[in-house]
């Protein structure tokens, strides 16, 4: 039996396609997207930030689908099966697999907060409320670590049911399901946002360019998302491409999924901050926009019950699409390397997870006077260790290994198929110089900032 039959295969272009855009697609896009956006000036940021998919995610995004589709193995696989066992290169793929690890203990720990907004929103908890009470509401899950710990655990066995079916059974079969109704919510939140009285000025605020609001941090806060959104350094594009037929376009496969992810990014902050500018509130207002701001704002609304609900289920199926791809990155490093059962490898990583996210949902709570890194709690701690050092790093070293060191023919012969001439040559020019110095910029802006450097000259001073 083949490699390709014993790990599974995409059963259709469309079903890869909804299901890597169903992995860039999540809380990034629609939690996080909006609100960094608001925070860096709004139509100038966006500018940047579509740039920066173009000219670093996208190259990337290729390179990481070569290496599974011609390899046919997980993101450590991948590189020991071009380099051979104990090559250095295998730990790009470690630290991808790590870096997936670590995102999905305390992403399923947010991701859950998203279940209990639906069950808030099914029983009117925002209807007639004010700001204040609305605000005590999110503080009080937070404060809440049984509640929180429960929700939790919600998310991590919807992902668990469906990653144990497998490649076409699950993942594939859900993302089918799960992708169309999440962009009919988007849909249905995006008209009534250009419906709405703020709809001129949230449209101002997203596309007028306004380039003195633009700072170097805006830039680096962009290029860094633009990583962060299509799923880069997390093990889940390689493996994802390990399970692509070999007549697929990669590149055509690539182009649709960044434009796919980047489509609903720009959706979702024309879905928000119309309504935000209809009732005269602030787009800045951090990461508290979607679990602070957005209920108020419905409490304000003809037909919030509604809206709010719609608006919590688009945000906790995007978390799901995101958690089972996460899950599956992980999974196929048991199933290749260690030759572990898809059984097996799905419960015992999702039951992993599960404990490991316990002191994230912790981290404001019983354990929020316990700190790792600095002052930081411990949800805090590995959420820069992972965003901030793990992804860039794993891009980094990927980003130069196809660039510089993956020899032969191999990757012309990938992006050669199906594609005009000048498209190798692009893409591998910017694989090679721009990409990695992108990244290398980002990490390095990231330990500067969170002040590593001057922690490591203190401990060894």
């Amino acid at each position: 039996m083949s490699n390709t039959q014993t790990r599974g295969q995409w059963a259709s272009r469309l079903g890869f396609i909804l299901a890597a855009a169903g992995s860039a697609i999540g809380l990034g896009n629609i939690w996080k997207f909006p609100y960094i956006t608001g925070q860096n000036g709004g139509g100038a940021f966006v500018l940047v930030y579509l740039l920066c998919i173009a000219l670093i995610g996208l190259p990337i995004m290729i390179s990481e689908l070569m290496l599974g589709r011609h390899t046919r193995k997980d993101a450590v696989g991948a590189f020991i099966s071009l380099e051979g066992k104990g090559t250095p290169w295998q730990l790009a793929g470690w630290v991808s697999v790590a870096a997936a690890f670590i995102i999905l203990s305390y992403y399923s720990v947010v991701a859950g907060w998203t279940l209990d907004y639906v069950w808030r929103a099914l029983q009117g908890a925002f209807v007639g409320q004010s700001a204040a009470a609305i605000e005590q509401q999110f503080d009080g899950l937070i404060g809440d670590g049984a509640r929180q710990i429960i929700c939790h655990l919600g998310f991590i066995a919807l992902s668990l049911a469906i990653v144990i079916g497998g490649v076409h059974k699950g993942i594939e079969r859900w993302s089918k399901i799960l992708m169309p109704v999440l962009f009919a919510l988007l849909l249905l939140l995006f008209v009534n946002g250009l419906l709405s009285a703020g709809a001129a000025e949230g449209l101002r605020f997203m596309f007028y360019p306004d380039f003195s609001k633009l700072t170097p941090a805006s830039v680096l806060e962009a290029m860094g998302h633009s990583f962060y959104t299509l799923s880069l350094g997390m093990a889940i594009i390689i493996t994802y491409g390990s399970y692509l037929d070999n007549d697929a376009n990669l590149v055509g496969a690539g182009v649709r999924v960044a434009l796919l992810d980047t489509a609903i990014a720009l959706m979702a902050g024309l879905a928000i901050f119309p309504i935000v500018f209809a009732v005269g509130m602030e787009p800045s207002a951090g990461p508290g926009l979607v679990f602070k701001t957005i209920p108020i704002v419905f409490a304000q609304l003809p037909g919030g019950y509604l809206l709010a609900i719609l608006f919590f289920l688009l945000i906790a199926f995007a978390a799901l699409t995101s958690t089972i791809s996460l899950l599956e990155a992980q999974v196929a490093y048991l199933i290749d390397e260690r030759g572990w059962g898809r059984k097996k490898a799905t419960t015992f990583l999702a039951l992993l997870c599960f404990v490991v996210g316990i002191p994230s949902a912790l981290s404001y709570n019983v354990l929020g006077s316990w700190t790792l890194l600095g002052e930081r709690t411990f949800f805090d701690s590995i959420d820069l260790i992972a965003s901030n050092y793990l992804l860039p790093f794993s891009g980094l070293l990927i980003a130069l290994y196809v660039g510089w060191f993956w020899k032969g023919e191999a990757e012309k012969e990938e992006l050669r198929a199906g594609n005009a001439p000048w498209v190798y040559p692009v893409w591998h020019f910017m694989i090679r110089y721009v990409s990695p110095l992108a990244v290398a910029m980002v990490l390095y802006a990231k330990i500067k900032e969170s002040g590593l450097f001057t922690y490591l000259a203190t401990l060894f001073s």
